[in-house]
């Protein structure tokens, strides 16, 4: 439970000030986190596609079930242990986007299906014949997405003919269930023109489309395509044809995204001190890639655009050059450029609204990798 520390009282954080508390701590802005939920939930309140926010963004299931509670049809996940944390904390529809392989897995997600709606995708008769298998041993049913590969170059077969050909396949083995296609166009999220990301992302989405529609004409019926992300909610987000958003990132944000959607604000940083004034022009604060995803680029300190940040930090150091006169012991909001990666590495959230902790969130899914 928020606010709840592991003998049961309240954290005795709560209440006090952000210089009060260790450094580094991730940190949520309430007043920015509410904003982004409801921007997004408006958005797709009125519109036939929905929301299914992905998990893997903050790992941590009381924002989760905010994003429930705000309107998303389920959540999305990378990963099996982190649909069965979900699924035990109550949820009950979750997407593993992604492909669950080998006779451990197999088992763990055909029992997980007993439990709750769960679906998965598949790309490969091997994946969908060891599914079909586990279901059947187990007595329950598991929804089978076809990943379509759009121009990521990842996971997925190829548009057309090859995904209606695992289609054919999937409808003719038991304890599984066809549930339509998955698609993401990840490759050009990063285009920061958002126009021009708009036009790409929608040529690369509707070969997810018009392979619906292939299948269909073959008299079969597809449920639904599952995809898009963040930076594309509001252009294939609202294609014909696309029915679930698999967005992550719009909730806490991060420095990388920010350049993508200035219309939702930046919630999730790091409380940071600074530790050492080697030189007057010189700061060294106390956190590192231990605990900070760096793989987008340099981060930035909140307010202070134009000081240097080296883009390799050190383990649990990071340099910044042309810094003001910081004081030794000063707290800092360090802006992470990727919040996904970030999240992992901690194990809570410390929310707060007018500099003062308001509850801690624990952040359940951190280091669930199987």
């Amino acid at each position: 439970m928020a606010g709840i520390d592991l003998k049961g009282g309240v954290d005795p954080r709560i209440g006090l000030s952000l210089d009060q508390i260790e450094t580094p701590s991730l940190l949520l802005n309430r007043i920015a986190l509410n904003r982004n939920l409801n921007q997004m939930a408006t958005f797709f309140n009125t519109r036939s596609s929905k929301l299914r926010p992905h998990f893997k963004n903050h790992k941590c299931v009381t924002l989760a079930k905010k994003q429930i509670a705000a309107g998303a049809v389920g959540m999305t996940c990378a990963k099996l242990a982190e649909a069965e944390l979900l699924v035990a904390h109550g949820i009950e529809n979750v997407l593993i986007a992604n492909q669950v392989v080998g006779e451990l897995k197999t088992t763990r997600l055909a029992k997980l299906a007993k439990k709750a709606h769960v679906s998965v995708a598949v790309d490969h008769i091997k994946q969908i014949i060891d599914i079909s298998n586990s279901a059947k041993k187990e007595s329950s049913q598991v929804n089978l997405l076809v990943e379509v590969d759009i121009g990521m170059g990842r996971c997925g077969v190829q548009p057309g003919a090859a995904a209606l050909e695992l289609v054919q396949k999937i409808l003719q083995l038991p304890g599984i269930r066809f549930a339509g296609l998955q698609a993401y166009e990840g490759h050009l999220v990063n285009v920061l023109d958002r126009a021009e990301r708009t036009l790409r992302a929608q040529a690369a989405m509707k070969l997810a489309v018009d392979t619906r529609r292939l299948i269909e004409n073959a008299g079969i019926i597809v449920p639904c395509i599952s995809g898009c992300s963040s930076a594309t909610y509001n252009s294939t987000g609202v294609m014909e044809g696309v029915n679930e958003i698999q967005a992550g990132t719009y909730v806490t944000m991060d420095k990388q995204y920010k350049k993508l959607l200035p219309e939702f604000e930046i919630a999730l940083s790091i409380l940071v001190r600074v530790i050492s004034r080697p030189v007057p022009s010189k700061a060294v604060i106390d956190l590192g890639i231990k605990g900070a995803g760096c793989e987008f680029g340099s981060p930035e300190i909140q307010g202070f655009p134009n000081v240097e940040i080296p883009f390799f930090l050190a383990e649990e150091h990071c340099v910044i050059n042309q810094c003001p006169d910081w004081q030794i012991g000063q707290t800092l909001h360090f802006i992470p450029t990727h919040a996904c990666t970030t999240c992992n590495l901690h194990r809570e959230l410390i929310v707060h609204e007018n500099n003062l902790v308001v509850e801690v969130w624990p952040i359940e899914g951190s280091g669930k990798m199987t």
